[in-house]
Order: C-alpha cells, then sequence, then structure tokens
C-alpha cells in the first residue's frame, strides 16, 4: 500500500474497532452457573455463537434481525472442528461469507474450546495488503469484542495486522502472507502452524495464465503446505470458482482433499442461503450480471467464451421483409424435466430467407411453464396480426408431458389450440447437434433481427450460445432450441417443402402485444 492508502486502511479498521465495541456491550444477567451453561452451549452450536458474539456481522440494519448461518456455514464449522488435520477446499459462490466464516469466526470459535484447537494461524490471500487486513477483521474481534473477551478473558498482547502478525495473551499467534510469499521458518515458539487458510487466491488475470497457476499451485503444495507440522493441521482453499485452470480447482482434484461445493442455487433451484436473499434479489443480480458472468461467481461454473461459438460471429443486421421468408419456425424447449425453479425455457423464432437464417424473437428464462405457454400464444397472435405464417414445434418427448396441459389449458381460455407438431427424430448427442450447426455462424450466414438488440431474452439467448461448450454445466436451453429450428430449417429446404401454418380463430379480446 501507499502510505495514503495505508492510513485510509487504518482509520477504516479504528471504525470497526469502534462498531466492534459498541456492538458487544454486556448486558446480561446470569448466575455464575447460569454463564458456564450458556458459555457450554455456545461452545457447541456454531449458530448460537456467531449469533452472540458477532451481532455486528449478522444484524440486518435495515430489518434490525439477525440474518442465521446457512445450513452450509454449520456443516463446514463442524466438519473443520471434528477434524484437526483437515485438508479441504471450500469452493462457495460470492457473497456466501467465505472470509467472514473461516478468517474470523471459525478459528474464534476453535480457540475458544475447552480444548486448545489452534496454536498459529495463518491466513494467505492474492496480496500481503489483501492478507493484512484480512488478518485486521479477526484482530478486530479479539482485541475488542466485548462479549469474546468477558467470556474468555483479555486476547491481543503484542503486534499489529499492520505488521502482518500479532500475538494473543494465550500465545496464539497470527500471520499474514500474500501468495507466493515465502512462508519458510513461520512458526511461534515451539508451534509451526496449525490452521492455514488460503483465502480466494485466483483472480481473472491470474487464470489467465496456465504457467503461472501452475507455478502458484506449486507453492501450495510444497513451500505453505510445508510448513505444517509434518502435514498434521487444519489446511484449506476458500474462493468461488471462477476457471476451470485455477488454483483452486487443481486443489480441489486432489483426490484426499474434501471438497464442498456452495452454488446460490442448490441442486433443487432453491436459495441456499434463503435467510439472506429473496428469489427476486438472486434473480435481479442475474439480471444484472448476464449469464455468464453469474454462471463463474455465483455458480461456480465458469465458462469459457469462444469455446465453440465467438463473439464476433454474432451478427446484427436489418429484417429483410417478412414476405421474404420461405418460411418461419418457432421451436420450444420446455426444459420441464424434474421440478429445478431455475431451469431454463426457451423458445426461439427463426426464419429463413434465400440462404440467410434469421433469428427474429426469443423467449429465453428462468420462470414457470404457464409464463412460457403465455408468451408463445401471444406470439402467435402477433404474428397472425402481421400476416406471417408460422410453423410450431416442439420436441416430441414433451408433446406427452404435462406440459402440453399447460397448451390446452391456455387454448382452452383462448379458444383455439396452437397447431404444434412434434420434433419426433432420434437425436444425437447434444453437444455434437449444437456444434454442427456452428459453422454457419461462423460462415455469416445467421443474423440477428437488429430490432431485438436490446432484448433481455434475446440477449439471455446469445449468452447461453457463446458460453455452450462440452460438458458445461449451466444453462444451454437457447442453442439447443436454435439447433432445432435450423434443422427444420434446413430440412425443408432440402426437400422443398413450405408448409403454412394453420388458421384458428383469436381469443376475443386478446392484449396487445409489441415485438
Amino acid at each position: 500500500m501507499t502510505k495514503a492508502e495505508l492510513k485510509k486502511a487504518i482509520e477504516e479498521w479504528k471504525q470497526h474497532c469502534e462498531t466492534v465495541q459498541a456492538a458487544t456491550s454486556i448486558n446480561i444477567i446470569e448466575s455464575p452457573a447460569q454463564r458456564l451453561a450458556r458459555i457450554a452451549r455456545l461452545r457447541s452450536d456454531y449458530t448460537a455463537f456467531v449469533d452472540y458474539y458477532f451481532p455486528h456481522w449478522t444484524i440486518n440494519p435495515e430489518t434490525g434481525k439477525a440474518t442465521p448461518c446457512a445450513k452450509f456455514h454449520i456443516d463446514a464449522a463442524n466438519k473443520i472442528k471434528a477434524n484437526r488435520n483437515l485438508k479441504a477446499g471450500f469452493v462457495w459462490h460470492r457473497g456466501a461469507a467465505k472470509s467472514t466464516n473461516m478468517d474470523v469466526f471459525v478459528p474464534m470459535w476453535l480457540m475458544c474450546q475447552e480444548r486448545r484447537e489452534i496454536n498459529v494461524m495463518v491466513i494467505v490471500g492474492k496480496s500481503e495488503d489483501n492478507a493484512k487486513t484480512l488478518l485486521g477483521d479477526i484482530q478486530a474481534e479479539l482485541q475488542y469484542n466485548q462479549r469474546y473477551i468477558a467470556d474468555f478473558g483479555e486476547q491481543y498482547n503484542a503486534g499489529s495486522w499492520e505488521e502482518g502478525e500479532f500475538v494473543t495473551q494465550t500465545e496464539v499467534a497470527f500471520f499474514a502472507r500474500g501468495r507466493g510469499q515465502s512462508p519458510r521458518g513461520l512458526r511461534y515458539r515451539s508451534h509451526r502452524p496449525d490452521y492455514i487458510v488460503i483465502d480466494d487466491l485466483d483472480d481473472d488475470e491470474l487464470v489467465e495464465s496456465p504457467a503461472r497457476v501452475s507455478k502458484l499451485f506449486d507453492w501450495v503444495r510444497s513451500a505453505l503446505f510445508g510448513t505444517l507440522d509434518g502435514g498434521r493441521g487444519r489446511f484449506f482453499m476458500v474462493g468461488n470458482m471462477i476457471a476451470k485452470n485455477s488454483v483452486l480447482a487443481k486443489w480441489c482434484d486432489i483426490k484426499s482433499v474434501h471438497v464442498t461445493r456452495v452454488n446460490i442455487y442448490d441442486k433443487n433451484g432453491d436459495i441456499s442461503w434463503a435467510a439472506k436473499w429473496t428469489p427476486e434479489e438472486v434473480q435481479a443480480i442475474a439480471d444484472v450480471a448476464g449469464y455468464r458472468a453469474f454462471q463463474k461467481e455465483y455458480m461456480n461454473n465458469p465458462i469459457i467464451e469462444g469455446a465453440v461459438f465467438r463473439n464476433e460471429w454474432i451478427r446484427w443486421g436489418k429484417r429483410p421483409a417478412w414476405s421474404k421468408f420461405s418460411e418461419i419456425v418457432l421451436y420450444i424447449d420446455p426444459s420441464f424435466k424434474g421440478s429445478n425453479k431455475n431451469d431454463f425455457k426457451a423458445a426461439k423464432l427463426w426464419g429463413k430467407a434465400g440462404t440467410q437464417l434469421w433469428h427474429l424473437r426469443a423467449f429465453v428464462r428462468q420462470c414457470s411453464v404457464a409464463e412460457m405457454v403465455r408468451w408463445c400464444y401471444d406470439l402467435y397472435e402477433w404474428a397472425r396480426a402481421q400476416g406471417i405464417a408460422v410453423r410450431w414445434y416442439m420436441e416430441a418427448n414433451f408433446m406427452q408431458d404435462t406440459i402440453l396441459d399447460e397448451f390446452m389449458r391456455e387454448g382452452e381460455l383462448r379458444g383455439y389450440q396452437l397447431p404444434m407438431t412434434g420434433d419426433k427424430r432420434k437425436k444425437p448427442d447434444k453437444f455434437q447437434r449444437v456444434e454442427a450447426v456452428s459453422p454457419l455462424w461462423e460462415r455469416g450466414f445467421v443474423y440477428y433481427d437488429e430490432s431485438q438488440r436490446d432484448d433481455p431474452d434475446m440477449l439471455a439467448g446469445i449468452d447461453q450460445t457463446l458460453a455452450f461448450e462440452k460438458g458445461m454445466r449451466g444453462h444451454d436451453d437457447a442453442p439447443d432450441a436454435d439447433e432445432g429450428a435450423i434443422w427444420i430449417l434446413q430440412r425443408d429446404t432440402r426437400q422443398k417443402k413450405i408448409v403454412s401454418s394453420t388458421s384458428i380463430g383469436l381469443r376475443p379480446n386478446a392484449k396487445n402485444v409489441s415485438w
């Protein structure tokens, strides 16, 4: 840090210390027996420990209510407590309180146990200054947390986070180190490190260089790991998986390393830390971040742009007159297998004009099937009003699924049914199918209607297209629907058959939709 930056950091730390001291005032009245019983409970109950000693971290200033730990916080803390020699990777999404728990709450919980659990703690950050700042958080608690001090005695003795090390009166030593910085000789008296936490070591610049990642990983598993006493002690990395080629990824690939992966959506589509975020708040994050950034930062799913499609292949153009299209197809990929709330539904409108393929309209959303069905009916009515004939397709597997019931219910409300045809082909592997049509983008046959340049559904679909790669864990419903529509357009061109959509009466008083 520069002198000015250090001065600012010190001022901010002092303000934080004042907050810690004020928030942890003691107003509890209890007998000695009650106090001992309370301390015993807090030693065994991580959630209760966090709620009592750290209200300045947990209480929401807007509501005045505490945000309790999530199950994954509790499970991780208990796992660490139970295993003095744990080697682990905690792959948690952004905003999951990784540093707060692993750098502050958990070590302080271990320190107050009846059996001594920590002698020397080392925090490793992406830089020395970053590690010192992280160290400052736990020093502030040990020095100014009145509740902790009242229950377990004065903690702080000497040293400072600004210098990268301090020690408590019970002779627990704390050190800060930056990535690649020599850790050799790290010890306090006769004790070597026994709690090493590597916090968000990777960054976007580092992971761009495989050579740098490999060199840093070698440092982690040799020089840094070697500071333990013959491998004894707790040693783990925390962070979110921002790249497949990262130090965290390499660490988690070690067979003996315990790995916990927490995404903002769990496997059932629920919010992993529901006490902190509402579904609407998470959706707002996804809307602002965009598909690829959200997958990387919040779903631990780093996606390499351009693995199959490249950004420069996305060509926008002025759409030809509707009469110039030889055929227009709407292909639906409802992705309605299972009950995941965060599944995407995709419906894509494509047309063929000469040798050009035009992407005309899109529906790509995390929503209910009913919302997608209403959009499809609205599109049908808009197309009818424009005099556009659209052929409607959906994968045949879904034609017998409960999703068809949604179309029938909406059709009964509107007074007609959509002329849906099942795509009955025996489909090859999805990656092979989508990759097979990618040359159409590369060779300049695919265009996007420029009137839809700011449409969020169209942009979400493009994000999924650019993110598409073999073995991806993210959503690929949009490029799958694109492939279905293009396959039908190309097939019909080969067979030289053009079939118009069946005319069916409109629902009375149907709402007007601007397309």
